[in-house]
């Protein structure tokens, strides 16, 4: 004697139950993302600033290294003056640190080197002066470093540069 089933239910086959756990596992994750992504916002960072330390080396260069840095900042954003004292006939040198003749240069006037090669600026970082090439081996002269932003232009440094000799 066999017994045979009476009942014709068939059930979801096991590859399409999986296929129809994934979507649904899919769209309740995507309505939970689109909930609380308003809610997840980064912080306002403020206003960038800086400690920076200088030194003159006895080989006729001068050292300008950011010692602190609150945020790291993107090298096309930071600027660099050098400004002759007052009552000296000379003119003042400027530029970005993302300029070519900047940003990993050697032999150059004025050079910076990104430590880690992120092109960013950060702590550790530094600016190298030819102080013979600028003429700021009399000291006196200052470099100011300033970061522009959305909220305007900060400085983050006025540093008056030692005399080399």
């Amino acid at each position: 004697m066999r017994r045979e089933r009476a009942c014709d239910d068939e059930a979801v086959s096991p590859v399409i139950a999986t296929v129809l756990l994934m979507a649904i596992t899919v769209l309740l994750a995507s309505a939970v993302y689109l909930m609380v992504d308003d809610a997840i916002a980064a912080p306002d960072k403020g206003a960038p600033y800086a400690t920076m330390s200088v030194r003159a080396l006895d080989n006729g260069f001068q050292v300008v290294r950011f010692t602190e840095l609150s945020q790291n900042l993107h090298t096309s954003s930071v600027t660099f003056s050098i400004v002759p004292p007052v009552g000296v006939n000379a003119s003042s040198i400027s530029g970005q640190v993302n300029d070519a003749n900047v940003y990993g240069s050697v032999g150059e006037t004025v050079t910076f080197h990104d430590r880690d090669a992120s092109f960013t600026v950060n702590r550790g970082d530094y600016f190298v002066i030819n102080a013979t090439a600028a003429g700021t081996e009399d000291g006196g002269w200052t470099i100011f470093i300033r970061a522009q932003g959305s909220s305007g232009t900060t400085e983050l440094a006025a540093m008056p540069l030692p005399a080399t000799e």
